[in-house]
């Protein structure tokens, strides 16, 4: 229980991230209360654990009540920021706490000094950037955390033994900043997205240049030298901090020939790699930015990390090969601009694409038909996607994951690739596991497809 007097905050959302935030709440001595739209058994036993009501999909005038009784609104991520509570909140002058803020403060007033941070955003290679620092950093001989949206929320990892965190910061999490900043950071792009979540591109990137917010003369900011709103944002923080560019021919952070080049010389060859395809270069320049930047890398740790790096799971995820074709999983790629990312690594591809768009704008995917030898459209955007690609090139139309795969054998050349790049989300197909559940299906169904063709073609022989 809480303390009388104690501060209350409202924790609206309880999936993961706000688990998170209301146990570390808790735990500081708040009085919670905590609401979610959609209650489920799971959601209903952590706010039993915590002694506390849940209130179950609110109507607009309860949250607004709720709300004034209220110090603070922490927002789940996927509360967007036209939600009644967050409208409520702003309007009653409640502050909006994003979980990375309440973390960061409360980092700020650990006995002994607050570890550094490092962090990452952008539209598309946030993970894997993120991922990529914090196994720089680890094997450099430092212990780091990798945290903020990844598996693990900022708030829950305080406790552990981590010396270094490095924050991946999504939009959502960066819209209600208020004091976050990291020793170095980095921004790896802007694309269109997330517009059902924001009101705006403008808002979106609003959101995204929160990054950048709070910077002291002693940080650096590391942006992308071909993004030009990316590299707009960075000239604006040049006098309030130092700034690094990285993924041009003229970049601080660049590849010259097959050397990954920084200000410093040399620190790796893609020689040295464990894939190659153009945004792991990218990506590896941003991370070694963060890193040798604030000296908690160097160009041994990364030449190590670079070449034993493990991608994580659907993000051009390879698949094995079949009759002379490649097979890949990039279900995570659920954006025209993260799909044109996966389709610029190849050619000859049978692309796999469609879902429940976000709204964007699928066909620009046809900017690279010339790469693409046949489509397989998929789920509710299948019309838009076969659209695109009308008279570009051969379209087929499937209806469950299992079409197509099926489809996507018959189109395959040797030597070719089979993508599943959907460029959309997931939730037509699989309401309940969003893209990682879109991608385990569709590589359970490319192991099943590999291992019965093989078994055709075994049978086949003996009988001859």
């Amino acid at each position: 229980m809480s303390p009388a007097g104690a501060p209350r905050a409202l924790v609206y959302g309880l999936a993961v991230s706000g688990e998170a935030v209301a146990i570390a709440l808790q735990r500081h001595g708040y009085e919670l209360v905590i609401a979610d739209d959609s209650v489920t058994l799971a959601k209903q036993q952590i706010a039993d654990g915590l002694g506390v009501e849940l209130i179950a999909t609110p109507s607009a005038s309860e949250i607004g009540r709720v709300v004034e009784r209220c110090e603070m609104l922490c927002p789940a991520p996927g509360v967007p920021e036209t939600h009644a509570a967050v409208v409520a909140a702003l309007a009653a002058g409640v502050p909006v706490v994003s979980e990375i803020d309440l973390a960061y403060e409360w980092e700020q007033q650990r006995p002994g000094g607050a570890r550094p941070i490092l962090a990452v955003t952008g539209t598309d290679g946030k993970t894997t950037t993120t991922l990529l620092a914090a196994a720089m950093v680890t094997t450099a001989g430092r212990r780091a955390a990798a945290v903020g949206n990844t598996e693990l929320p900022f708030v829950a990892a305080l406790d552990s033994d981590a010396e270094v965190f490095v924050v991946e910061c999504s939009s959502f999490r960066l819209n209600w900043l208020r004091s976050f900043r990291a020793e170095a950071s980095v921004w790896l792009n802007l694309a269109e997205d997330h517009q059902n979540w924001h009101t705006s591109m403008a808002s979106y990137e609003a959101a995204k240049s929160q990054i950048w917010a709070h910077l002291r003369a002693t940080d650096v900011a590391v942006g992308f030298a071909r993004d030009a709103v990316v590299m707009r944002n960075l000239t604006a923080v040049e006098s309030r901090a130092m700034t690094r560019t990285f993924g041009s021919p003229d970049a601080d952070y660049r590849l010259d020939g097959d050397s990954l080049t920084g200000p410093g010389g040399s620190f790796g060859s893609t020689r040295e790699m464990n894939r190659t395809l153009p945004h792991d270069i990218t990506n590896a320049l941003a991370a070694a930015a963060l890193t040798l930047e604030t000296g908690l890398a160097d160009a041994a740790a990364i030449r190590t990390t670079l070449a034993n790096f493990r991608h994580p799971p659907h993000r051009i995820e390879p698949l094995g090969e079949h009759r002379g074709a490649q097979w890949f999983n990039d279900s995570k790629a659920t954006t025209p601009h993260a799909a044109l990312t996966a389709i610029r690594g190849f050619r000859h591809i049978v692309l796999l694409a469609g879902g429940r768009n976000k709204g964007l704008d699928l066909a620009s995917l046809a900017s690279e038909h010339d790469r693409i030898d046949a489509v397989v459209a998929l789920g509710e955007s299948a019309p838009i996607v076969a659209a695109a690609f009308d008279g570009l090139c051969p379209v087929t139309t499937a209806t469950t994951m299992t079409e197509a795969v099926e489809q996507a054998a018959a189109a395959v050349r040797p030597g070719g690739v089979v993508l599943l790049s959907p460029a959309c989300a997931s939730y037509d197909w699989y309401p309940d596991g969003g893209y990682p559940a879109r991608g385990e299906d569709f590589r359970r169904l490319v192991s099943r497809h590999f291992a019965s063709a093989s078994g055709r073609a075994a049978h086949e022989g003996d009988a001859r």
